[in-house]
């Protein structure tokens, strides 16, 4: 059973937290179950989130995702000016390698595409668009955690250092600290073959004026396509991609805030 949810908006959130990529449906039965709700307090929620259309049903089985969801994400598609200031790059550097290139947001302590592209005859990623990734596993993780301001980052070393050395890191959040130290003095991260088998991962923080990265600009292609010099060349295009990205985030949020 979850953590007991303490207000009626987080007992409402809390029904659709449960439906992840592991488990897409579920009845009743199991809600209250996992959720430790009454059936009363249950089927009211069940009843606001289905006629709102974040939750559907048929006739004798359980709930899933609804339509509105879909809905929300096209304008999402519309309104996020990360996608927004950020498709430009995706088609620079896909039509200058045989890659795919991602917009990674951060968001808690979970890291999701929100907008990609490919080039590539064979689309090279693992986690397609609003998959959560593995913080601690790859390019994408680090560029963002390594440019974490230090009070925010050693107690999330702490909390996941598990992760951490199960992806071959570092033992200790020291050795952790010197992998992502290393990130930061180049300003990118790279990662062979930690994700997807035969891949090289590039990835740089985004930032949109504030200290702490809200998102990473990442490039992933085959290990054939990518050896020698050109490995130092791409780091540095995607490095650059960011800072571009970046700087028109800032300069959206300063226009914002002046008028």
């Amino acid at each position: 059973m979850r953590k007991k949810a303490v207000n009626s908006l987080e007992r409402l959130q809390a029904v659709l937290e449960v439906f992840t990529e592991e488990r897409l449906e579920w009845t009743p039965e199991e809600l209250m179950e996992e959720l430790g709700y009454s059936r009363p307090t249950l089927y009211r929620y069940l009843k606001i989130l289905k006629e709102g259309g974040f939750l559907t049903s048929m006739p004798n089985t359980g709930f899933t995702l609804g339509p509105r969801v879909v809905e929300m994400d096209y304008l999402l598609r519309k309104s996020d000016n990360l996608i927004l200031s950020g498709a430009p790059y995706l088609q620079k550097l896909t039509g200058k390698y045989e890659c795919t290139a991602l917009l990674v947001r951060w968001y808690g302590e979970k890291i999701l595409c929100v907008e990609s592209l490919s080039s590539s005859r064979e689309a090279i990623s693992s986690y397609p668009r609003g998959r959560p990734m593995p913080l601690s596993r790859g390019a994408i993780g680090r560029s963002i955690v390594a440019f974490l301001p230090r009070r925010n980052l050693l107690p999330l070393l702490k909390r996941t250092l598990g992760e951490w050395q199960a992806a071959g890191v570092g033992h200790t959040v020291e050795q952790v600290l010197e992998v992502l130290k290393s990130v930061r003095k180049t300003g990118y991260a790279v990662a062979y073959g930690e994700v997807t088998p035969g891949v090289i991962g590039f990835a740089a923080p985004i930032f949109d004026a504030g200290q702490s990265p809200i998102a990473s600009f990442s490039l992933t292609i085959g290990e054939d396509l990518a050896d020698g010099p050109i490995v130092e060349k791409i780091g540095d295009d995607v490095r650059q991609a960011a800072a571009d990205i970046s700087a028109s985030l800032a300069s959206h949020r300063h226009k914002v805030l002046s008028q």
